[in-house]
């Protein structure tokens, strides 16, 4: 067994890397180096590059955690030499030449359907009403209001990047699935993670689980860090 070290945490869409506290400090108190990539969410090869940025700065092995969108983005550049693992925390995993958009275009029935607005110069927002009950259910409802007025605005070439090579492909995965997921069906993580030959567990909860069950989050990630290589 041989214990990786650094964790590196990439947010998803619509918000930023600040959401990544609590499992943050759960990391720490466990002796992990924990670094987190804020993406400009602008396009995929983008928010790629700032992940290899983050990655470039590791001293040693490390497992790269993707939560939403930024599962597209660690499939994307989890083939940086020192990474060693991949988590998708409620995350797409697409395959080659598959893009997020490719993943959410064919919603299975009766699935939730995300409240996003029509485009604004290029941008994607969710509506602010909806926002609490799709993105953070089970977060309190003063902090997912202060989620929806704090908005990042996500650029549609993000959504539309297509992965150039799976990390997951090369490298282990585990996969947590929010079972009340509202913004990615939980059927679809099912799939991906199926398909990705990851470990998966499950947590009830909402597409927020990294601010509303940090600990299962921050539990399968050292899951990831200490699985005999």
């Amino acid at each position: 067994m041989n214990t990786a070290r650094n964790i590196v945490l990439v947010h998803g869409g619509f918000v930023d890397g600040s959401g990544w506290q609590q499992v943050y400090r759960l990391l720490r108190q466990d002796g992990f180096n924990v670094s987190i990539v804020q993406n400009p969410t602008l396009s995929l090869e983008g928010d790629a590059e700032a992940t290899c940025r983050v990655l470039q700065r590791q001293d040693g092995p490390t497992v790269l955690v993707g939560h939403s969108y930024g599962g597209a983005v660690i499939t994307e550049a989890g083939l940086h030499p020192s990474v060693v693992a991949l988590v998708y925390i409620a995350a797409f995993a697409p395959d080659k030449s598959e893009s997020v958009n490719t993943l959410i275009a064919d919603p299975p029935p009766g699935a939730p359907v995300p409240p996003i607005l029509p485009p604004q110069d290029g941008f994607l927002f969710l509506d602010r009403a909806e926002f609490p009950a799709s993105f953070a259910g089970d977060v309190p409802l003063q902090e997912a209001e202060f989620m929806a007025d704090s908005q990042v605005p996500w650029g549609m070439d993000a959504l539309a990047g297509a992965v150039s090579e799976p990390a997951w492909r090369q490298k282990p995965s585990w996969y947590l699935v929010a079972t009340d997921d509202r913004m990615i069906p939980p059927p679809a993580q099912h799939a991906m993670a199926e398909r990705a030959g990851a470990t998966v567990a499950e947590v009830s909860a909402s597409h927020s689980v990294y601010l509303s069950q940090p600990q299962a989050v921050a539990d399968l990630i050292k899951q990831a860090a200490t699985a005999p290589r």
